[in-house]
């Protein structure tokens, strides 16, 4: 048996137990579920997080549609305070058995990779799907890497971000420069 964390809020879907014209999944994190979130990804905070999703079944397996809606905070990378950034993403997902899809390629073979094709389904091996590794991966994926305030940046700070000719690449280019003219 694999040890699985425990998931941060209660959003699992039984496959065996899912009508066939599918459910609703709605997702309204209490303040100590977002305060979780945000320690897992290292956020100041995570101060909405809504989801709202349509789960039915789909060749064995399901398919989860809908949005994740969020307001997290998170420092600047400029000066470290903190940023809001408002978050609305689509989510569509699939979840199949492992037996449901495509069996594993002999060694040595060629695979057929389309870029232009939608995500690979993803693979279950029980009867249950943890929608909340979902909405947490898809919250952690719409995520500005590099958050900054509006205008801000290292001017703001007092810092000439220009070329001098003190670093280790300033000899670097008096060689080229030399061997330009």
């Amino acid at each position: 048996m694999k040890d699985q964390p425990a998931p941060l809020f209660d959003a699992i879907v039984r496959i065996d137990k899912l009508p066939t014209a599918g459910r609703s999944v709605s997702v309204d994190a209490d303040e100590p579920t977002r305060a979780r979130i945000a320690e897992e990804l290292k956020l100041i905070a995570v101060e909405r997080f809504v989801a709202e999703l349509t789960v039915a079944p789909l060749r064995g397996g399901l398919r989860a549609q809908g949005r994740l809606k969020a307001r997290i905070v998170q420092a600047s990378v400029v000066s470290f305070e903190p940023v809001s950034q408002n978050i609305d993403e689509a989510v569509d997902r699939v979840f199949l058995p492992v037996g449901q899809t495509a069996h594993a390629p002999a060694p040595g073979t060629e695979i057929f990779i389309d870029l232009e094709d939608d995500d690979f389904p993803d693979h279950i091996d029980g009867p249950e799907v943890d929608l909340s590794a979902l909405l947490i991966e898809t919250l952690a994926l719409a995520i500005d890497p590099y958050p900054r305030r509006e205008g801000e940046d290292l001017s703001t700070l007092g810092i000439d971000a220009t070329e001098d000719d003190s670093g280790p690449f300033a000899a670097l280019r008096q060689l080229k420069d030399k061997g330009e003219t």
